[in-house]
């Protein structure tokens, strides 16, 4: 097995080791996979390199896995985590390894658009449609994560459609399942049965429950199953 150079060398072998091997060193033998690090620590660690935080982001394209808090909410802005490690960029040769794959398949992030009904689940706009403010772009869907508080306490982030527009102004969003149960548990019978018709139909009608429906649709697909079934559940 060679011998892995540490990350504060600048050499090693007779070869230079640039911001992006040194960086992946440190990662490595710093940090730890399944760890947590911080911009802050990054630059710290390499007062030198101005660019360091690319050469970061450049070994996903050799198979690393960092999150930020773009990938995992559970992150704050400023950290990310240190996922899998991927090519062993400081053997000669390993740097030529193929681009990473993205954390979801085609067919994973299809899958959640055909559960959404290709809706996005914030604004309801479908795939393709013109938002109807007078512009010219069309939707374009994404997939999220968004967090759920479960009514049993636990958090969990499930994923959901939502369009480019929407995930650009996007803030932390976040559902509170158990709130959502209660305020179902509460309708009247007449207004559970108008509600779960808007469910079956993925529509929405304008009535008193407006408010309800809206919150419903923002839901993940696991979500949305839970109230669907609180709604017609008989007490």
């Amino acid at each position: 097995m060679a011998m892995m150079p540490s990350w504060q060398d600048k050499t090693f072998g007779g070869r230079k080791l640039g911001g992006k091997i040194r960086a992946a060193l440190w990662l490595e033998t710093e940090v730890g996979e399944g760890n947590i690090f911080t911009k802050a620590q990054l630059r710290q660690a390499f007062p030198g390199d101005a660019q360091i935080d690319r050469r970061v982001r450049d070994l996903r394209d050799h198979g690393w896995r960092i999150d930020t808090s773009r990938d995992d909410p559970a992150l704050k802005q400023e950290e990310q985590r240190y996922v899998t490690k991927g090519a062993e960029v400081w053997i000669p040769g390993q740097a030529k390894t193929a681009k990473h794959k993205n954390s979801l398949t085609d067919a994973q992030r299809r899958k959640v658009w055909q559960d959404d009904n290709f809706l996005c689940r914030t604004c309801g706009v479908g795939v393709g449609e013109s938002y109807g403010d007078g512009g010219i772009e069309l939707s374009k869907l994404n997939v999220a994560r968004r967090e759920v508080l479960m009514a049993d306490g636990s958090t969990e982030f499930q994923l959901v459609t939502e369009c480019k527009r929407c995930g650009t102004r996007a803030g932390e969003r976040q559902v509170d399942l158990g709130e959502l149960l209660s305020t179902v548990k509460a309708l009247a019978p007449l207004e559970r049965k108008v509600l779960a018709g808007w469910m079956e139909a993925d529509r929405r009608a304008l009535s008193p429950l407006e408010k309800l429906w809206g919150v419903y649709r923002t839901l993940p697909a696991d979500a949305r199953a839970v109230v669907k079934q609180a709604v017609t559940d008989e007490d």
